[in-house]
Formats: structure tokens, C-alpha cells, sequence
């Protein structure tokens, strides 16, 4: 058996079908670089359509690809958030035998002394459901992707609450991507209010 995904990307193809290709409310601008010596760029910009507010972001990440550990059935990561109150350490877990994978995660903020722990058992659904004990609202929705040609995808979800996502992405050239997305509330199709979203990305 290969090494394990790690901890983040259990059940991610699942999670993208529900968040990826969609932007609503925003017009959103994303610029990908990478540098001669491995070193990634993503900057990203945003305007809500309704606020009017802007909001970017700038990350970096680097490969050291020198050094690390690898084995088969198990993938062990940790990684260190710092705050100017104090350290955030993270580590995870994921285990893999034949076709199952199951993973564990905690956190420790050392400014309060306290522990944080998950455990998944990596099972993927083609739906999702969700439910905060304080409130007491279980919330679930169905998505699907439907791949036209290699550039160019249509995504659609609907939850519980009636209310439809739509997301449209075409590769323009390699290296650009432009998607459209919109809301719409299934419950009040003709009241308006119906969010839409334009995005485009450059990658070099």
C-alpha cells in the first residue's frame, strides 16, 4: 500500500464538490507563482458585491524535499502556528490498511493550556451532514460535478434550506481560469436577492 493522504485531505475530493467553483457574492482575482527554487506565491484578492469590502492575502510555501520521513500504512504530520500570544501546535495521524484509512488530529494552544482532539475513520460520502450540539440544526446537501471537456466543468448543490448553487469554471488559456457562480433561493425564486460571483485565476 501507498502512504497515506494526510490528515487535511481525508474526504477532500468530497468536500471540493461542495466548495470549489463557487464565489458568491464576491468578485474574486487569485495570482499563482512559483519561484526557480520551489518556493510558492498565492496572492488573493476579494470584493463583496454587497458590503463593498475588500480583503486580500498573500501565502508562501516552501518544500524542503531534502528531508522528511515516509512509510507505507501510516502518514505523520505536525506543524506550528505562531501567535503573539503563544505557540499553536498541531499534529495528525492517519493510519491505512488495505482500503480503509482512519485519522486522528489534535491541537494544543499553549497560551491556554488546552488540548483539542478529532477522530475520523476518512469514510467519503457522496452527500454530507452536519450538526453543532448547541443548536440543534442538522443541515445536509447533495452536489455533483459534471466534467464537459477538459476545460471546462458545471457544479451544482442544493441544501436543506432550499437554496441552489450553481458554478460555471473554463481554462480561457493555460494558466487562466475564469468561473461564474450564483445563489439562488428555491423558496423565493422571484423575490430576487439572488447572489452571483465572477473569479478569476492566473497561475505562472
Amino acid at each position: 500500500m501507498a502512504v497515506p493522504p494526510t490528515y487535511a485531505d481525508l474526504g477532500k475530493c468530497a468536500r471540493d464538490v461542495f466548495t470549489k467553483g463557487y464565489g458568491f457574492g464576491l468578485i474574486k482575482l487569485d495570482l499563482k507563482t512559483k519561484s526557480e527554487n520551489g518556493m510558492e506565491f498565492t496572492s488573493s484578492g476579494s470584493a463583496n458585491t454587497e458590503t463593498t469590502k475588500v480583503t486580500g492575502s498573500l501565502k508562501t510555501k516552501y518544500r524542503w524535499t531534502e528531508y522528511g520521513y515516509k512509510r507505507e500504512h501510516i502518514n505523520l504530520g505536525c506543524d506550528v502556528d505562531f501567535d503573539i500570544a503563544g505557540p499553536s501546535i498541531r499534529g495528525a495521524l492517519v493510519l491505512g490498511y488495505e482500503a480503509w484509512l482512519a485519522g486522528y488530529q489534535m491541537n494544543f494552544e499553549t497560551a491556554k493550556s488546552r488540548l483539542h482532539t478529532n477522530v475520523n475513520d476518512g469514510t467519503e460520502f457522496g452527500g454530507s451532514i452536519y450538526q453543532k450540539q448547541e443548536i440543534v440544526n442538522t443541515r445536509f446537501g447533495i452536489a455533483a460535478k459534471y466534467q464537459i471537456d477538459p476545460d471546462a466543468c458545471f457544479s451544482a448543490k442544493v441544501n436543506n434550506s432550499s437554496l441552489i448553487g450553481l458554478g460555471y469554471t473554463q481554462t480561457l488559456k493555460p494558466g487562466i481560469k475564469l468561473t461564474l457562480s450564483a445563489l439562488l433561493d428555491g423558496k423565493n425564486v422571484n423575490a430576487g436577492g439572488h447572489k452571483l460571483g465572477l473569479g478569476l485565476e492566473f497561475q505562472a
